[in-house]
């Protein structure tokens, strides 16, 4: 993808966005992908592990260079031992206000304060990079299609497609063998992250299903 620098979860946020709806987009009611994005990130970078399925830090003074990721870092280091699934939406607004507000530092957002019936405050947070954003949902609308091949897609792309899978962030109706071959290929040079990027995106579609429940 074009967007290399971009962690996963950032990646994640952008996809949420809806360039048709810029002021508020639908990323501002989806915290968990990108919570299960940071997950995955630290995962990734070899700073939590998974032992018996509990999301656990490897080393109690190692950073990520990341102000989002070493937060979420420090905050599965304070508190009580949990599993990846409750992570993903433990407190997950946190993570995503943090991922806003850098994506607002790095000219991807535009923060708007406004007024709603002209007297209460609220801020707006209008795509302003909206072309590199649609270049990233389209390319992974084509990961998830099967357009490009497994075996050339690098670890993270798979990882931020399977995940915007689970979300359902693109409106693409993916058969499960896609979705399988993608995961395994977002773990394939970290042993046990397979198994984690399933837990979290099955969390993920969990979390969707309850929040488009009646």
């Amino acid at each position: 993808m074009s967007n290399g620098p971009l962690t996963l979860p950032a990646r994640l946020c952008l996809l949420a966005w809806d360039a048709a709806r810029p002021a508020a987009g639908a990323a501002a009611h989806r915290p968990g992908p990108v919570r299960a994005g940071a997950l995955v990130e630290l995962a990734r970078r070899g700073l939590l592990t998974d032992e018996d399925g509990i999301a656990t830090p490897v080393d109690l003074d190692a950073s990520a260079g990341d102000a989002v990721l070493d937060g979420l870092l420090e905050l599965v280091r304070e508190s009580c031992p949990h599993p990846w699934r409750t992570w993903v939406t433990l407190r997950a607004r946190v993570t995503f206000d943090a991922v806003r507000e850098q994506l607002v530092a790095e000219g991807f957002l535009r923060a708007e304060k406004r007024r709603v019936l002209g007297v209460f405050p609220t801020v707006e947070y209008p795509l302003e990079r909206v072309a590199v954003v649609e270049a990233l949902r389209e390319e992974t609308r084509q990961i998830l299609r099967g357009a490009l091949p497994v075996a050339g897609l690098s670890e993270r792309d798979a990882a931020v497609a399977v995940l915007a899978a689970a979300a359902d962030l693109l409106d693409e109706n993916t058969p499960d063998r896609r979705i399988e071959q993608l995961t395994r290929r977002a773990g394939a040079s970290t042993p046990g992250l397979g198994a984690i990027v399933r837990e979290v995106s099955t969390a993920v579609t969990a979390g969707r299903a309850v929040a488009t429940s009646p």
